[in-house]
């Protein structure tokens, strides 16, 4: 907090300050005993009628009433990384992209429209890096259009947490009803911890066979679903065998770029589970990037993906920035009929509604795996 040569707090931000990194400390009369303080730091996207609205890293909004202040201050757009490779958010964000690519896609200014016929959101939402080149309304009016056309819901895959990210979009769009339907964060690390374990028994392809696909989580993937898989400037597939008459006990998916490589569907057979198969899988695939020059990788996972996470840490892996898929209103927020016609939540899996993508995943034991959209 803001301390003064009397070491008394002060509050040194102001609307002014609106887009700015903000730390601010308030009097919380409502917490157990009350009158006690609360910190919070994240972007501050409103000050209007005596009202701070600041967006924590996570996309959590917090609503502070300005006569609760006692101390605030402006600070650095993002913490500095102890360890690991440094990137901004933009080359990240181009990056995950081509490593999980649409079948169809058009530019609104800045913005890409993708569409995949509904396989994963990140294949079907709109990824806004920059300005779209007419007002937002207005955009967002074309958004919903463009995807109505083609029989799904529109989302927009926005992110928080780190310098360069979209704290204000998100804002703007959640007071335009605009609904936060799944949050996950992308970690990053450095590749030859990866590729530094044991290999053996992994085979590698260019293309996903019956085998690999028979693993996969989703079943009756189609020629949409297949040419997604495929897509990215180095596609690697790895495959752990079963026994003899099984499927795979384990699988997986790197996409290398430039020095980054990333780690997608790793999944293993649930009765393998805790033999190490996925840091297997994961290792062969980290070898074979660094082989073709990377140095970096990236993956996704949802927050409450505890078992995967421990595994990233372990690994050298930490949090750079969250994402997030924001839904399109409602039939009645402003009158207008979701795109695709069904109303409400739209269906996750067919019926036009985006399918989760699955990031890493396949640990905690009997636990279900769940992975990133």
């Amino acid at each position: 907090m803001e301390i003064s040569a009397g070491g008394r707090l002060e509050i040194r931000v102001s609307a002014a300050d609106v887009g700015k990194r903000v730390s601010v400390r308030r009097v919380d009369e409502d917490a157990a005993g009350g009158g006690k303080f609360t910190d919070t730091v994240g972007v501050l996207t409103s000050w209007d009628d005596g009202v701070l609205l600041i967006t924590r890293r996570n996309g959590e909004r917090v609503r502070i009433e300005e006569s609760s202040l006692v101390a605030g201050k402006t600070v650095p757009a993002a913490p500095a990384r102890r360890r690991g490779p440094a990137a901004s958010y933009a080359e990240l964000a181009h990056v995950s992209a081509r490593g999980w690519q649409p079948v169809e896609r058009e530019r609104l200014g800045e913005w890409e429209l993708r569409a995949a016929a509904g396989f994963t959101r990140r294949a079907n939402s709109v990824l806004p890096l920059g300005d779209p080149g007419m007002p937002l309304d207005e955009a967002l009016t074309a958004v919903r259009g463009w995807y109505a056309a083609r029989g799904l819901p529109a989302f927009l895959q926005l992110a928080t947490g780190a310098e360069g990210t979209q704290e204000l979009l998100c804002a703007e769009v959640e007071d335009r009803g605009w609904v936060r339907d799944v949050t996950a964060e992308l970690w990053i690390g450095a590749l030859a911890p990866v590729a530094d374990r044991e290999t053996a028994g992994v085979g590698l392809s260019r293309t996903a066979d019956e085998a690999w696909l028979g693993r996969y989580q989703r079943k009756g993937l189609g020629e949409v679903a297949l040419k997604v898989l495929g897509s990215g400037p180095s596609v690697w597939f790895a495959t752990v065998p079963g026994a003899e008459g099984e499927g795979p006990a384990a699988i997986g998916r790197c996409v290398v770029d430039g020095r980054w490589a990333g780690f997608s569907a790793v999944e293993v057979d649930p009765a393998q589970r805790r033999r190490g198969l996925a840091t297997t899988v994961m290792a062969a695939l980290g070898r074979r990037a660094l082989d073709e020059g990377a140095s970096a990788g990236w993956l996704q996972v949802e927050t409450d993906n505890s078992g995967a996470r421990a595994l990233y840490e372990g690994m050298g892996f930490a949090a750079h920035h969250s994402y997030h898929h924001y839904r399109e209103p409602e039939r009645g927020h402003d009158g207008r009929e979701p795109a695709g016609g069904h109303g409400g939540r739209q269906a996750e899996r067919g019926h036009g509604g985006p399918e989760p993508e699955r990031a890493v995943e396949g640990f905690g034991g009997g636990s279900r795996p769940r992975g990133a959209s």
